[in-house]
């Protein structure tokens, strides 16, 4: 119970809750590291307490049930822990997976540091298929009621985000700059003729890429787009606001989302293991899980400054800065009593100082 007092007195600063609330995250932290699901049955018996199991289970249902989320505390401390340096890169897109009838879709905007992108804000949208254009366009403006005095690199987004009013949205906000992709099938006009992306970049041979000069229209709006001929012989297109040189390569960044959610599901804390059914309660479970993420996060920067990863013959990382941390907290875990001095070092990147 030492260490949970611990932690609990670390986080206290930050999130402002009373004293059961976050005995109950730091206990809710341990486990999570410890049985990496977030099935509650499984979490229940990596509370190691005094209370039943039974009583264990039943006090997660409770949390999950009826504590307020309060988005900007949780995106503040995102930021304080991170220390992710401005102008931020922000990416959206959505994560979505069924268990029986039940369709989780959960629409997710982030900044993206060292190829991860930690999620600010979260909607769960109640339905199958994509988000339409006022549900990411709400999800902007709150984040720009949030966080206007930030300074903005720019949004990068897929093929799902597109049309006229998404656009023009983004026009109308100074601070957001995009990056955005664009399917082949899109129709670009230069004020005399319109041709699909398809027919426009159909010289590039694989590897090629090709910025054009000029704006473009799409959806009625003028862009400037660039192209890169993949691998598998199709198109990665992407458009901006202006000129920019990097603009395929400033897209790349967008794939920091999909880290996350990686980390979040099979390769973190299998967030599909979940049997909840009720948006709220998987909202507020998404927000355990981003503290956990910086907190795994945190602790493999400090590991790789002093011992860094290995680097494999192919020449990518044997594992990543998320795992580096994360399995190096769960072996704490798993320890406690004799990893003393480990958790008390590790307490220091939980604590945003």
């Amino acid at each position: 119970m030492d260490n949970v007092n611990l932690l609990r007195k670390t986080l206290k600063p930050h999130l402002k809750w009373h004293g059961a609330r976050l005995s109950f995250l730091a206990l809710f932290l341990i486990a999570l590291f410890r049985v990496k699901t977030v099935n509650l049955v499984d979490l229940s018996i990596g509370f190691k307490s005094k209370a039943k199991k039974e009583s264990s289970y039943k006090r997660l249902q409770r949390f999950l049930k009826e504590f307020d989320l309060d988005y900007y505390t949780m995106a503040k401390l995102v930021i304080d822990m991170m220390e992710i340096p401005e102008p931020w890169v922000l990416s959206l897109d959505r994560t979505e997976w069924q268990f029986g009838r039940k369709v989780f879709n959960i629409l997710t905007l982030g900044i993206v540091y060292q190829g991860v992108a930690f999620p600010l804000l979260w909607w769960m949208l109640d339905k199958k298929g994509n988000s339409n254009t006022d549900e990411r366009i709400d999800l902007l403006k709150e984040f720009v009621e949030l966080f206007c005095e930030h300074k903005i690199n720019y949004l990068s987004a897929d093929r799902e985000f597109l049309g006229h009013k998404w656009l023009e949205y983004l026009f109308s906000q100074p601070m957001m700059s995009f990056r955005i992709r664009v399917r082949e099938t899109e129709l670009l006009g230069d004020g005399k003729h319109q041709l699909s992306t398809k027919i426009v970049f159909s010289h590039l041979q694989i590897g090629e890429k090709l910025l054009l000069k000029r704006k473009r229209i799409l959806w009625g709006h003028q862009v400037y787009i660039g192209a890169v001929r993949l691998q598998d012989n199709s198109l990665l297109t992407v458009i901006a606001p202006s000129y920019c040189h990097t603009l395929i390569d400033d897209y790349a960044q967008r794939w920091g989302i999909e880290t996350l959610f990686g980390i979040f599901k099979s390769r973190g804390f299998n967030l599909e293991d979940t049997h909840l059914i009720d948006s709220e309660r998987l909202s507020r479970l998404f927000a355990l899980l981003t503290i956990a993420l910086c907190w795994a996060y945190r602790t493999g920067q400090w590991l790789s400054d002093h011992k860094p990863i290995v680097i494999k013959k192919h020449g990518r990382k044997a594992k990543s800065t998320f795992r580096y941390g994360f399995d190096h907290l769960r072996s704490i875990f798993f320890n406690l009593d004799e990893s003393k001095a480990d958790f008390l070092q590790s307490l220091q990147f939980l604590s945003c100082t």
